[in-house]
């Protein structure tokens, strides 16, 4: 151990419990270390501050506390795999060839101490101090969303005029998808229109088919059905969609007609203003 001086123990005294020992950590040499995983360290430590504070409370001399010190530190070295019995013995050795340095204080009270912190819990601090402690440690990563930075208070809205605008969006959007849709299935149309007209003018163009009248007559009513068929399908989703859009935009209208009511109370202006005085009535002169 380290020898404590007492002008080190006096400074760990005169502060306060967890800077004092802090301060015995360093005076000790030891480097910082985590009191929850190290628990052989943080005892050491709290028996040898504890013991500290006893014999300063006691009104030993500086010298005389620093010398409880190195006592409690020894005693924490040396029992080690000591039976009790064992310990008691060594503990009276160091006791009775320190006493003379502790006068005043009567060896019984240094004694009693000891014997009612250190050695009634004898087992329980040879098994944590002589054990090494199989340290199991699990980690786990926890993504923190942060709530988005919040618009400023005039930017802000009444709930159901939130909800107004957004069934307006959405009619709005609905409208905007029915447009896309009719001219996605146009496109779609025309394609296999193209697709049927090209297989039609392959026969026309195959050397091996005879173009006789009656199968010119039907190659050209073929082309005249795949034109009217495609055409046909187009109008019938071209107005369907038209009757939906117009649907969508009566809704708009009838909600842009019904706007929501505010449920804030009217805005109070900072200065009132004062009515101004009545004219005073010039008094007639009789």
């Amino acid at each position: 151990m380290v020898l404590l001086s007492p002008v080190a123990v006096r400074a760990v005294v005169q502060l306060q419990r967890d800077e004092g020992r802090q301060l015995l950590r360093e005076l000790l040499g030891w480097e910082p270390f985590n009191e929850v995983w190290d628990l052989q360290r943080s005892i050491r430590l709290d028996i040898l501050y504890n013991s500290i504070m006893f014999a300063a409370r006691k009104g030993l001399s500086w010298a005389a506390v620093a010398t409880v010190g190195k006592l409690a530190e020894e005693l924490l070295e040396e029992m080690k795999g000591l039976t009790i019995s064992e310990a008691l013995k060594v503990f009276h050795e160091k006791l009775s060839a320190c006493e003379p340095k502790l006068r005043p204080l009567k060896p019984g009270i240094l004694c009693d101490y000891f014997l009612n912190t250190y050695f009634k819990h004898f087992h329980l601090y040879q098994f944590v101090l002589c054990n090494k402690r199989a340290v199991q440690q699990s980690y786990a990563t926890l993504e923190v969303c942060v709530p988005p930075q919040p618009l400023p208070l005039e930017a802000g809205v009444e709930v159901e005029v939130e909800k107004h605008q957004r069934q307006i969006a959405a009619l709005s959007e609905a409208e905007a998808r029915k447009r896309t849709d009719v001219l996605h299935l146009q496109k779609i149309l025309r394609a296999e229109k193209d697709t049927m007209l090209e297989k039609v003018y392959k026969k026309v163009e195959d050397p091996c088919e005879k173009l006789d009248k009656e199968r010119l007559e039907s190659l050209v009513e073929e082309v005249i059905k795949v034109e009217a068929e495609t055409t046909r399908e187009i109008f019938q989703a071209e107005i369907q969609a038209t009757f939906e859009i117009l649907e969508l935009r009566l809704q708009k209208k009838m909600l842009a007609l019904k706007p929501p009511v505010s449920n804030l109370p009217p805005l109070v202006p900072d200065v009132q203003t004062k009515k101004a005085p009545k004219p005073r009535e010039r008094k007639k002169k009789k």
